[in-house]
């Protein structure tokens, strides 16, 4: 990842990252996010992102991480991160998988 200068001020890291969030939740549209997501990461981004995203369901259902190696190709030590992050993160997860349901029960 790409290191910041010394003198960079985290501040300013923090009103960026911020306005990023803000633009992705005025996206309605799944295919919107998605091309948004194609302009702004490289594939190699991309495939990190959905890798994570993949195995949280597999997580949460208690799936053992080498079994969720062998079905996702994705390595132990990415599904260790994102367990961690799952019990310890920020809540992102969860609050998407919320979001996710909400829309699922609401089609139905």
């Amino acid at each position: 990842m790409k290191q910041r200068p010394a003198t960079a001020d985290a501040q300013d890291a923090q009103v960026s990252l911020q306005a990023l969030a803000h633009a992705l939740s005025r996206l309605d549209a799944p295919e919107d996010v998605l091309a948004f997501l194609r302009d702004l990461c490289t594939p190699a981004e991309l495939e990190a992102l959905s890798d994570r995203w993949r195995v949280v369901p597999l997580l949460l259902k208690g799936v053992p991480y080498r079994e969720i190696h062998d079905l996702t190709q994705v390595s132990v030590t990415t599904i260790g991160r994102v367990a961690r992050t799952l019990e310890y993160g920020a809540g992102g997860y969860a609050a998407a998988l919320r979001a996710q349901r909400a829309e699922t029960t609401e089609s139905h």
